[in-house]
């Protein structure tokens, strides 16, 4: 036979509505803050894509045609600097900080301060610069080196040659030439197994390139081939 409680020691039943109502009290304003702040972050982030940041690219895009057009007519100054009426690469860096074309922009002002004789302006903004398209970060990565060489820094000038030539396999024309490059600085430093395995690569996947057409002879200077 089950116990018969006395209905003095019964509990009472716990009414969900009341218990609703007390974590209200005691929690609602905490809990209204915790939802006005997702609300904000949320509305905030919706605003910042459709009226700053969207728009802002948008912007930096046209202001990059006239800077793009100097770069291809071999004017690193104008590209760089702009004229009277159309920005350059670093103004557009400082006023679209954070878009994709202030990106690229940092492509463009390395290259134009590697080819003013300016390289460690060059090396710094092509450092900041990154991108998913592998034959674009490859060249890069090859026009730093081009500026640590310049510099006399051989041990960086080798590492960025070899990560250009090894980033994107499928360029055969400036693959083999940066890891000949890397090679030969290497060989500088008497770093022959690393000069070693630069011109090997070269060999066996671009044996059609120039600079695999005579990669024997680097190769036999090192002792590899007889």
């Amino acid at each position: 036979m089950s116990e018969i409680k006395h209905p003095a020691h019964l509990e009472e039943e716990k009414n969900p509505v009341d218990q609703l109502q007390h974590f209200w009290d005691r929690w609602g304003k905490q809990a209204g803050y915790a939802l006005l702040a997702i609300v904000l972050v949320v509305g905030g982030w919706f605003a910042y894509r459709n009226l700053v940041s969207e728009p802002n690219e948008k912007k930096a895009v046209e202001a990059m045609f006239r800077a793009e057009e100097y770069y291809r007519m071999d004017s690193a100054r104008l590209a760089l600097n702009g004229d009277n009426v159309n920005a350059g690469f670093l103004k557009i860096l400082s006023k679209y900080s954070g878009t994709k074309a202030a990106n690229l922009a940092a492509f463009y002002a390395g290259s134009c301060y590697l080819k003013m004789g300016d390289y460690n302006n060059a090396v710094k903004y092509l450092k900041d610069f990154s991108t998913s398209v592998k034959q674009l970060q490859g060249r890069a990565y090859g026009l730093l080196a081009d500026a640590y060489s310049e510099l006399n820094k051989k041990e960086e000038a080798a590492e960025e040659y070899k990560k250009a030539g090894t980033y994107f396999e499928k360029d055969e024309l400036f693959s083999p030439e940066y890891l000949f490059r890397s090679g030969y600085l290497y060989e500088s430093m008497g770093k022959t197994q690393d000069a070693i395995s630069m011109y090997k690569i070269i060999k066996d996947k671009y044996p059609a390139s120039q600079r695999g057409a005579d990669i024997d002879k680097y190769l036999a200077r090192l002792g590899v081939i007889q």
